[in-house]
């Protein structure tokens, strides 16, 4: 069973990151202010992000469509239409708005990386693929790990384990012991047998970073299929003390072991 589902390549929760509070409670507008068109775009976006964080798909689609009424030549609303309209499975509308929004945001990595994320989850690994490693190129992108990262994980749906592998390990070699590469690497060893190289991986990640459920979860399939039972005892209660909600506790309650 593969628990890391992907945190770096689904581009929803990096782009709503940062939003904790509910939507703010409406507020009559000030008719002696005359409102532009551009800031209140703007501000319909961002609660059409914190509605999509909620999964109020239909208060989401109402405001990024006031949004898309409002500026509909700005890049980024275009960026959170793809979302919304990716999540209401509406897959034509989310396609026209994310490569709109790439080509009014063609400067733009962080944009380019979102709608290689949409290609990616959409069947289009070759082209989100080469669009990954392009962001991953660009110097104005702070992060090209995370880009590399998300080429891997793209690869890798498909079964190319051998990109997949090639791509975490240029993503380490820019961040070592970044968290998602380490983890993606231990996921790819379990797949081809290699616990202890899963082990290993584990053990870098935990080593110098906070545990998740995933990176314990790895732990705990490699220690059993090594025949440590005990190893894997402590890694399951780690996973059910530290991380009581999280799927591997779940699937660990529920008697799921592989």
């Amino acid at each position: 069973m593969r628990m890391s589902r992907r945190c770096a390549l689904f581009c929803l929760g990096a782009l709503l990151a940062g939003c904790h509070s509910p939507p703010p409670v409406y507020q009559p507008p000030n008719r002696a202010h005359k409102a532009d068109p551009h800031e209140a775009a703007l501000a319909n976006m961002k609660m059409a992000q914190e509605y999509l964080r909620l999964n109020n798909l239909a208060q989401a689609r109402e405001r990024i469509e006031r949004a898309l009424g409002e500026a509909p030549d700005d890049a980024h609303v275009q960026e959170t239409a793809g979302l919304v309209f990716e999540q209401l499975k509406e897959t034509s509308q989310a396609q026209h708005a994310f490569a709109l929004a790439a080509h009014l945001g063609r400067k733009d990595p962080a944009i380019q990386n979102s709608y290689a994320g949409f290609l990616c989850r959409n069947g289009k690994v070759k082209d989100g693929e080469k669009l990954f490693v392009q962001v991953a190129r660009n110097p104005e992108y702070s992060t090209p790990e995370v880009a590399l990262v998300n080429a891997g994980v793209c690869v890798g749906a498909t079964g190319d384990a051998v990109d997949a592998e090639r791509y975490f390990n240029q993503a380490l070699a820019i961040k070592p012991n970044m968290p998602a590469a380490l983890l993606e690497l231990g996921n790819l060893a379990l797949q081809r047998g290699d616990a202890k190289q899963a082990l290993d991986d584990v053990q870098r990640y935990l080593a110098v970073n906070p545990a998740s459920a995933e990176i314990l979860w790895v732990g705990f399939l490699a220690e059993r299929r090594l025949g440590d039972n005990t190893g894997a005892a402590s890694y399951a209660r780690r996973v059910q003390s530290e991380f009581p909600d999280s799927q591997p506790a779940q699937s660990l309650r529920a008697g799921v072991t592989r």
